[in-house]
Order: structure tokens, then sequence, then C-alpha cells
């Protein structure tokens, strides 16, 4: 479920990957619904791909969503994010995520995890876990369809452009120039 769902950088919100293109994706979002083309020059994670750092090893985004909303009970984190201080989004992460590490999580991440969580839940997400074959999108690497890989394979038939070759096809009569 989370390899589908988008962080686009210079863009708030997370978004939905609706369809591939040709150097593109289409996305929708989660805020208002409203669907648009992204580029492969912009930079997409996928939530599959990221990450919180921990004292051990990594957690992945999956891990940590599921855990507040556990303890949460899958409702959305009542605390402004905006006007909350470092100190008290720290509090509040560590009863999440007990082992994170305080050097290397800021307290900018802090916000942004519980935004795009309180975002996941209003939209009706509650499963965040992985499965086996899940693997993260990349905006580069949109397959081609079956049809695109059809219509390429066909061979293109010779087509005669100049003006004696349109009389020789009209008349049936070669020109010869001498």
């Amino acid at each position: 479920m989370l390899k589908n769902i988008l962080a686009i950088t210079g863009k708030p919100g997370l978004y939905k990957l609706v369809s591939r293109g040709t150097n593109m994706l289409i996305v929708e979002s989660l805020v208002d619904g409203k669907r648009m083309p992204t580029y492969s020059r912009d930079k997409i994670v996928s939530l599959a791909e990221v990450s919180m750092y921990t004292t051990g090893e990594d957690v992945s985004l999956s891990e940590v969503l599921n855990a507040a909303g556990k303890k949460y009970q899958f409702k959305p984190i009542e605390v402004d994010v905006k006007k909350a201080d470092n100190d008290a989004l720290r509090a509040l992460f560590a009863e999440i995520l007990l082992d994170f590490d305080r050097d290397r999580v800021y307290p900018s991440d802090i916000r942004k995890l519980i935004t795009w969580y309180n975002l996941l839940i209003g939209a009706g997400f509650t499963d965040f876990t992985l499965q086996e074959d899940e693997e993260p999108v990349a905006a580069g690497s949109a397959p081609k369809t079956e049809a695109k890989a059809e219509k390429q394979s066909k061979p293109k038939a010779n087509v005669k452009t100049s003006k004696s070759a349109a009389n020789s096809v009209k008349t049936g009569v070669g020109t010869k120039r001498g």
C-alpha cells in the first residue's frame, strides 16, 4: 500500500499513484483529490522507501506508522505541528518510537511524520504494512505497455514521397531522366 503513496519535493501533502506514462506519473492528491502529472525531473519518493533513524538499525516508515496507529487507535494525532515546540515533539515521538536517534531525527522530520500520518488517516488508510512483493515506484521506471511494444515491433511500410514516385504510382509508368 505504501509503495503507491508518494511524497513530491516542492509540493505539499501526499499523493496516490494513479497511472504511469512515458517519463511521467499521474498522481492524485490525498488532500483534495485533484490529479496532476509529475515528470521525471521531479524528486518523487515512495513512502515504502522512507525509514527513521534509531540507535540500532533503521526502522521502516510502515513500522513507525503502525506504531502510531496502535498508540492513537488509528485516529489523527491532535497536536498543532506548526506551534509545538521541539521538546514536546520529541516527547510525543518517543511514545511512538522509543529508541529513535535524537541526534539524527530532527523536529522537522517529526513534524513531517505527524502530518503524513494525519493525511493518511484522513484519507482512510489504516493498514501500513509492507507486503513482500511491494517494490518502490521510481519516476523514470515506467514500463512499456504491451500495445506500445506491439506497435513498435510492426515493420513500417515503404512510402515513396517524391513527385516522380507519385506519378509512377498513378500512371503505372516510371519516369526516366536522362
